[in-house]
């Protein structure tokens, strides 16, 4: 029995075939002269398409769109908290008739979003408040998050086409965990090699499901017509998208981490059982043909249980190295190339940054040593985070 189906996250013409091969039995006895009368018609054509009767079921999507609405919902409450004509250094916000909606100077944040500090406050990813204060569930709040309008629409968009085809073959729950262990494994790489500035963004959980894709592929190969063509579309893609993650200012560890995640997730969460062939002889037997049987195949089990053992160790492990303050930098010297190759158009080195600070009473004097440019802020309302967060703004307005 053979089902076809689209290995790109489709079903395809959605039946079961049963073939029946004919084929001459000598060893029938014969009783009597000349031939044999014509056997009677079988009950059933040797070929049969059931059109009513699906390999696998197919659900309704529903938690993919869920959390589509849940990123933009996200997006519009930072931008809300944000509020750039309040707190913005000069009055420079783009789109300023959205009035508190409005972003971040261009300077600042080129994706059209919030500020650093915004983005710090619902929950960015930020390895010294996830080591020193222990604020783990940061792993997980910063893939709901994003830096602009750019930024979540790219990521939704992506989230849609992919999400919603797995979901309906695959369901939620299977598909829901998949998403939020690998924006969780995306974070964790991403903290354990990247340890200055913040990290925001569902890339991770996205390059989970491609991952993800490409194990459900390889653990249900029997399954799968034009298997090197399915296998061959999939690796180019993902090629394709960890290539664009070697540009400056884009987190490829979190990619990296994800589609690791994804691809241990999917031995797991999306194996499927193969099916027998039926056999021609219980077929023309006297005695009723059995059903087809499906059970797994013994690579199957291999491959479960080994991305089980991999996925639990590389995730424990993982988590007790960042929150022991290691820098895997340090460990692999090299690495850093994964994230970022410097060539003569681009460097990979985050700009210097530096200020200088005068107390006058309530009031704190800030100066950027790079352009000269200062400003006067309240003491009273200024932290230390916030303090660098003021000197990023000078030096780059």
């Amino acid at each position: 029995m053979r089902g076809g189906r689209d290995p790109y996250g489709g079903t395809g013409t959605g039946t079961v075939e049963v073939k029946v091969h004919p084929r001459r039995d000598d060893s029938t006895v014969r009783h009597g002269r000349g031939s044999p009368p014509n056997p009677p018609p079988p009950a059933n054509p040797p070929f049969t398409r059931d059109r009513d009767f699906r390999l696998f079921k197919q659900w309704f999507p529903w938690l993919v769109p869920i959390f589509v609405v849940a990123n933009v919902l996200i997006f519009i409450i930072t931008m809300y908290v944000n509020d750039c004509p309040k707190n913005s250094l000069y009055d420079s916000c783009v789109v300023s008739f959205l009035g508190r909606f409005s972003f971040q100077p261009l300077k600042e944040n080129p994706l059209f979003g919030p500020s650093s500090s915004t983005l710090e406050k619902m929950g960015a990813l930020e390895v010294d408040r996830v080591v020193h204060r222990h604020q783990v569930w940061r792993l997980l709040s910063c893939i709901w998050l994003h830096g602009g309008a750019v930024h979540v629409l790219a990521n939704m968009l992506s989230l849609t086409f992919i999400g919603i085809r797995l979901e309906q073959e695959f369901g939620f729950v299977r598909i829901g965990i998949l998403y939020v262990i690998s924006g969780f494994g995306g974070s964790l790489l991403s903290a354990l090699f990247i340890k200055s500035g913040i990290s925001v963004g569902a890339s991770g959980a996205l390059f989970g499901l491609l991952g993800g894709m490409l194990s459900e592929l390889l653990i249900n190969w029997t399954i799968y017509a034009n298997k090197l063509a399915a296998l061959l579309t999939l690796i180019v893609i993902v090629v394709i998208n960890l290539a664009v993650g070697i540009l400056p200012h884009v987190d490829n560890f979190a990619h990296i981490g994800g589609f690791g995640s994804g691809f241990l997730l999917g031995f797991l969460l999306l194996i499927r059982p193969q099916f027998k062939w039926v056999s021609e002889r219980n077929s023309r037997s006297g005695i009723a043909a059995p059903s087809v049987k499906h059970k797994h195949k013994p690579y199957q089990y291999v491959l479960w249980v080994l991305s089980f053992i991999i996925l639990t160790a590389g995730l424990i492990s993982g988590l007790v190295l960042l929150l022991q303050g290691v820098n895997l930098n340090e460990r692999c010297s090299w690495c850093h190339y994964l994230s970022c190759v410097p060539t003569s158009k681009w460097s990979c080195d985050e700009p210097s940054i530096y200020c200088e600070t005068t107390q006058y009473g309530n009031e704190l004097n800030i100066t950027c040593i790079s352009n000269g440019k200062s400003d006067i802020f309240p003491l009273s309302n200024t932290s230390s985070y916030d303090a660098q967060q003021l000197c990023s703004q000078l030096c780059r307005g």
